[in-house]
């Protein structure tokens, strides 16, 4: 296989990194699960979600368990298990969302601009994606990581505006005023901790030079 002949992995450190893609994976169909969720306000998709996310702890788990069985060199164990763990953060605020999602209602003023931030959200894993492969490739990462950052700033933006938005929304009493705002700070945070997954993974590609 192309990785073993690139970073001579052995057998434990090839299934290692097919776990790793495979929950980078999970997220990118989370991240467009939940944007055609929103998009259609479809409740029962939203549920799905919840199922993914007990998938990702359990990928999470068997990652973290294969890499402590003797997958890697010791010195790079604690940054691989760093990233799937952020990795899997990303689960626990999609599942956080999706319970906030379903305990409210999206505003109509605001409902394009957070399907404007689901969507890249799902474009953002995409890249996280591209970036895990080039870094097993051992290539240059600064061009992957460049993309993220800018699509974290595109967001960025779209959530000052966001901010602004809600506070002219009239709001009935105390919790559903928490929730949407919980629900809008989490929607928006998704990509910092995907830019700090790929900050991660920066981190590894030097570490393996």
């Amino acid at each position: 296989m192309i990785f073993e002949k690139i970073l001579s992995l052995s057998k434990k450190e090839h299934k290692v990194a097919d776990s790793m893609r495979k929950h980078i994976k999970l997220l990118c169909n989370a991240c467009s699960l939940f944007g055609t969720a929103i998009e259609k306000d479809d409740r029962s998709l939203m549920r799905d979600l919840i199922d993914i996310e007990r998938e990702s702890d359990s990928i999470r788990r068997e990652i973290i368990s294969k890499i402590y069985d003797g997958a890697f060199l010791p010195y790079l164990r604690p940054d691989l298990c760093r990233f799937v763990e952020i990795v899997d953060h990303v689960f626990d605020v999609l599942e956080d969302i999706v319970l906030y999602y379903l305990d409210g209602k999206i505003p109509e003023q605001i409902k394009n601009d957070c399907i404007r931030v689901a969507y890249l959200n799902s474009k953002i894993c995409e890249m996280l994606l591209i970036t895990f492969e080039a870094m097993l490739k051992r290539d240059d990462l600064r061009e992957k990581t460049l993309a993220i950052r800018i699509y974290e700033k595109k967001i960025d933006d779209i959530k000052f505006s966001l901010i602004k938005d809600i506070h002219k929304i009239p709001i009935s009493n105390f919790w559903e005023g928490k929730i949407l705002s919980d629900f809008i700070s989490g929607l928006t945070s998704i990509s910092n901790i995907i830019e700090d997954a790929s900050d991660s993974l920066q981190i590894i590609n030097v570490s393996m030079k």
